[in-house]
């Protein structure tokens, strides 16, 4: 047999490049993916887009990050019983789901907020609330057994003001700098936070150590705030930032200020108080400043405008040129909490280089539907956006009209890219995962693949800007709920809501009716539906009576009658929505 020659050792290495590249393409262009789920786990995607879930109820999710192996890795909100607040996940036959998931992460965890998690040169970095760790990776191990280092540990300053906006997503430079936002400790730097009519701190104090971003030495260990440098200032609050690789920059979207219309109900109405002030699409340079405390952007207008606690009018701009403008404003309290700029070839070339957005879903738009709940897409040309924002991916929420947050069965949080060009995407209630794959033909991705979610950003309630009448859940909520107090609670508890003075108590003015967390709140459902008998305080005083249960009422009814109980005789409550109602008495049967 003849020797192999130089040329023919050159060709089979040829060939042999050429079989890997063709096996990149294939996975790059759609081939070699999983199967996806017949109903793409519930959500709604552009034509050629389909999803798997990749893993259900594994934690309250935030952040994740997806290793070039595929290995997944998902910072919880808390830890989990044995005080572990990292999960990893590993598909090992390809099917798309996860069939390993190992908790892990015994650390010192400040506060129940954990939010950063990204690998940057072989190290896992995350966050907790106060703390930024790190660990070395191993690529044979899905767990890493290397020491965790503490990188940056937040100390706090200004912590006698409050301290709300104590997210600590991650980001990092080519230049071996880390990227850190300190969120401001209130709303708008208030003499008395979030008090009516309380004028603003001029100059804002809080702005020496809050309100901004801050760059960090990436492998130092044991830093504290002041061994950073303040990077950017006047940004209110971040938990969506990323470095966009193609532009060498960071960038960010910050959540608006709140309660307009609670804080100066002179000036702006409620539906205005809903929509704004906009979510502040930022590039973030050295030295920018965004202009928070003092400017608020109304992207209806297209104008940086004069907080009112600074001597705005609504329309005042005194010195808005000196601030810098977003790139974009979102509506109102759609609360961004990541922001993703896709690398990948999977999908169409015009999702290249352009930014994801997951909007968890706002708290604070009543009476108007709650609004966010869906992934966002930005297309981008030349480091800035090159067309309006888009609806990428919705019906996390399972329903239409959101009354309140906790209607919505998931509120997307996290997005990663795996190493093939899938997009992975996390929500926190229950800690689910889908993988985002495009398996049509890229050729032919245009405009019309977009017109259901362009139907959806017009017409969902939780997507489009609300009518200022129509969409109004009050308006006929409490007509109701009056009726049918009228009927079943007016004679004992008098038409007025000040009870008898003996035997049944006030419903103005107590926790019994105005909590708006927890088990208070579910106590109220329950007391309606079940009855209450036996001896209870309300505002300082005993009573005695019997409640008689009211099961034969319909969610909808006892939703109406509770919510015209929380608006009335000078209470001030957020709704209870028909959703909650059936909760409880499900968990109740």
């Amino acid at each position: 047999m003849k020797e192999p020659t130089y040329f023919s050792h050159y060709l089979n290495r040829l060939a042999t490049l050429w079989v890997v590249f063709l096996l990149i393409s294939s996975c790059q262009s759609g081939d070699n993916l999983p199967e996806a789920d017949p109903d793409d786990g519930g959500l709604f995607l552009p034509d050629g887009f389909e999803a798997v879930v990749v893993v259900d109820s594994i934690g309250r999710a935030r952040h994740l990050t997806v290793n070039d192996n595929g290995d997944i890795y998902v910072k919880l909100r808390v830890p989990n019983e044995a005080g572990q607040g990292i999960v990893a996940l590993r598909d090992t036959d390809g099917n798309g789901k996860a069939d390993v998931i190992e908790n892990f992460g015994d650390y010192p965890d400040t506060g129940n907020y954990g939010t950063g998690m990204e690998i940057h040169k072989g190290y896992l970095y995350f966050s907790t609330a106060g703390e930024v760790y790190r660990t070395r990776l191993d690529p044979e191990k899905l767990v890493p057994e290397g020491e965790v280092e503490l990188i940056m540990k937040d100390d706090y300053k200004n912590a006698e003001h409050g301290y709300e906006h104590i997210a600590k997503p991650i980001a990092f430079d080519n230049q071996g700098y880390m990227y850190i936002p300190f969120g401001s400790p209130g709303d708008v730097c208030q003499e008395f936070n979030r008090r009516p009519g309380a004028p603003g701190l001029n100059p804002c104090p809080q702005l020496e150590w809050h309100g901004g971003i801050w760059r960090f030495d990436a492998n130092k260990l044991n830093q504290t705030q002041q061994d950073g440098y303040r990077y950017a200032t006047g940004i209110r609050s971040v938990v969506a930032m990323d470095w966009n690789e193609k532009e060498n920059s960071l960038y960010v979207v910050q959540h608006g200020r709140d309660n307009l219309h609670r804080t100066w109900p002179d000036m702006f109405s409620r539906w205005e108080s809903a929509v704004l002030p906009s979510e502040e699409f930022f590039k973030v340079e050295e030295g920018t400043d965004g202009g928070w405390p003092y400017y608020y952007y109304d992207h209806m207008r297209e104008k940086k405008l004069l907080n009112p606690e600074y001597g705005g009018d609504k329309e005042k701009t005194t010195g808005a040129e000196n601030v810098e403008w977003p790139l974009l404003g979102f509506p109102g309290h759609f609360a961004p909490n990541d922001l993703y700029f896709y690398q990948g070839d999977q999908f169409p070339d015009r999702y290249k280089n352009g930014a994801f957005v997951a909007f968890h879903g706002s708290t604070i738009r009543g009476p108007y539907p709650q609004g966010g709940y869906f992934v966002g897409f930005v297309p981008f040309e030349d480091g800035k956006p090159s067309g309006p924002w888009e609806v990428f991916a919705d019906g996390f929420a399972q329903l239409d009209t959101i009354v309140n947050t906790g209607d919505a069965a998931a509120r997307p949080m996290g997005i990663s890219m795996g190493p093939d060009g899938s997009l992975y995407i996390t929500e926190s209630v229950q800690g689910k995962i889908w993988r985002v794959m495009y398996t049509g033909d890229k050729s032919e991705f245009g405009e019309a693949a977009m017109a259901k979610l362009e139907e959806r950003k017009n017409s969902r309630t939780n997507i489009k800007d609300p009518d200022e009448e129509k969409d109004n859940l009050e308006k006929g909520l409490l007509e109701a709920g009056a009726q049918t107090y009228n009927i079943y609670c007016a004679t004992c508890h008098q038409t007025n809501g000040k009870g008898d003075g003996t035997r049944f108590p006030p419903l103005s003015e107590t926790e019994w009716v105005t909590a708006n967390r927890g088990p208070n709140r579910k106590r109220l459902i329950s007391l309606l539906l079940n009855g209450l008998e036996g001896q209870i305080e309300v505002n300082g005083v005993a009573y005695n009576g019997i409640m008689p249960a009211h099961s034969f009422l319909s969610d909808a009814e006892v939703a109406a009658v509770l919510t015209y109980i929380r608006k009335s005789f000078g209470n001030e409550a957020s709704s209870i929505s028909a959703t909650e109602v059936a909760q409880v008495r499900k968990e109740e049967k």
